[in-house]
C-alpha cells in the first residue's frame, strides 16, 4: 500500500493539470487561439528559462556524473538506432517513418521531466534531472531534425544546412546553451575568500532578474501540462498500427530497455554509479510520453503530423499507467526511498 501511494503521489499531480486543461477546454474556457499562443509562450519563452535556470543552478561543473550523462546520451543513440531501424521495416508511407521514429526515442523531457523526477525523488533528484537535460534536451532536437529530414515529404538527403538551422533555432537548445555559457564564465569569476561565492552571480547582485527568472521557470510545466490537456483531441484513429507501434516503444520498450540496462550496468558490471536520487531522472528521461513539439515540428518539416498529433494524445494517456507501474516496481524492489 505504500508504493501504491509513493507512485500515486508522484505521478497524479501531473495526471490533475492534464485533465484540468482538458476539462476547462471542454467547458470552453479556453479557446483555440489562447491555447496556441498560450503553447508558443510555454515553448519559446517559460521552458527556456526554466532550462537556464536549472542549468545556472548546477552548483560546480566538477559535480556532474559523466558516467551517467554518458549511459544516458549513449541510450538515446541506441534508441534512435532501433526506431530508424523499426521505421524502415515496419511503416510504409515515407511520411510517417520520421514521426515513428521520433516518437521512439524523443520523449517529453522538457516539459515533465524536471516536475515528474522530483515528484519521484524530491528536491534533492532535481539536480540530475536538470544535468540530463543540459544534454538530452539539445540531443532530442537534433536527433529530431534528423529523423525529419531524413523521411521528409520529398524524400531528400539530409542537408547539413538545414539541420543546424533548425538546432540553432530551438529555443529550447538556446536555453541550455545559455546556463552553460554562464557556467562557464563562473569558472573564470574571481571567489569571495569569506563567502566561498563568485564575486559576481545573478542570485546575490542582480536578485531582480534571478527572481524573474524563477518566476517565469515555475510557470513553465503547470502552464505547459494545462496547454497539453487543453489540446487533447480525441479524433477518429486512422494509423491505428502505428500508433500501437509509436505508443509501445516509447511507453514498454523503451524505458524497459533503457532501466534494464541502468540496473545491469550499475549493480551487477558496476560501469555506472546509481543511487536512489539518480533513478527519477532517468524514469522521467526514458518513460515519459512523446514530446509535444514533436508534432509542430513534423508539421513544419513536411511530415504527417496528424499521426504525430495522435502519438501526443495516446502516450501521454496512457503514460499516466505505465509511469505509475514503474515507479510501483521500482519502489517495491527498494531501488527508490
Amino acid at each position: 500500500m505504500d508504493t501504491l501511494i509513493f507512485a500515486a503521489n508522484a505521478i497524479l499531480p501531473i495526471i490533475i493539470l492534464i485533465i484540468l486543461g482538458y476539462y476547462l477546454k471542454q467547458r470552453h474556457f479556453f479557446e483555440d487561439e489562447f491555447l496556441k499562443v498560450a503553447n508558443k509562450l510555454v515553448f519559446k519563452v517559460a521552458l527556456p528559462t526554466l532550462l537556464f535556470y536549472n542549468v545556472y543552478n548546477i552548483q560546480d561543473l566538477k559535480t556532474m556524473q559523466g558516467d551517467i550523462i554518458l549511459f544516458a546520451v549513449m541510450m538515446i543513440l541506441i534508441l534512435f538506432g532501433l526506431g530508424l531501424l523499426t521505421s524502415l521495416l515496419f511503416i510504409p508511407k515515407t511520411k510517417q517513418k520520421g514521426v515513428i521514429l521520433q516518437c521512439v526515442f524523443r520523449s517529453n523531457y522538457a516539459i515533465i521531466g524536471i516536475t515528474l523526477a522530483e515528484s519521484i525523488g524530491g528536491e534533492a533528484a532535481v539536480a540530475m534531472a536538470a544535468i540530463l537535460s543540459a544534454f538530452s534536451i539539445p540531443l532530442f532536437n537534433v536527433l529530431a531534425v534528423v529523423a525529419l529530414s531524413l523521411f521528409g515529404a520529398d524524400e531528400k538527403q539530409v542537408s547539413i544546412k538545414q539541420v543546424l538551422k533548425g538546432i540553432y533555432k530551438n529555443p529550447l537548445v538556446r536555453g541550455v546553451f545559455l546556463g552553460f555559457v554562464c557556467l562557464v564564465i563562473r569558472l573564470y569569476i574571481p571567489v569571495n575568500s569569506e563567502t566561498h561565492l563568485p564575486v559576481f552571480g545573478l542570485k546575490y547582485d542582480l536578485p531582480f532578474l534571478y527572481k524573474a527568472c524563477k518566476s517565469l521557470s515555475q510557470l513553465a510545466s503547470p502552464l505547459a501540462l494545462i496547454v497539453l490537456g487543453g489540446q487533447f483531441q480525441f479524433s477518429a484513429i486512422k494509423s491505428l498500427k502505428k500508433i500501437i507501434i509509436g505508443t509501445s516503444w516509447r511507453l514498454v520498450l523503451a524505458p524497459l530497455l533503457a532501466l534494464s540496462c541502468a540496473e545491469i550496468c550499475s549493480n551487477h558490471l558496476g560501469i555506472i554509479h546509481l543511487t536512489a536520487v539518480d533513478y527519477p531522472a532517468l524514469i522521467a528521461l526514458f518513460g515519459s510520453p512523446v514530446a509535444v513539439s514533436s508534432a509542430i515540428m513534423a508539421g513544419e518539416m513536411g511530415a504527417d503530423e496528424k499521426l504525430a498529433g495522435q502519438l501526443v494524445v495516446w502516450t501521454s494517456l496512457f503514460s499516466m499507467l505505465t509511469l505509475f507501474i514503474i515507479v510501483s516496481i521500482f519502489k517495491g524492489i527498494g531501488i527508490l526511498s
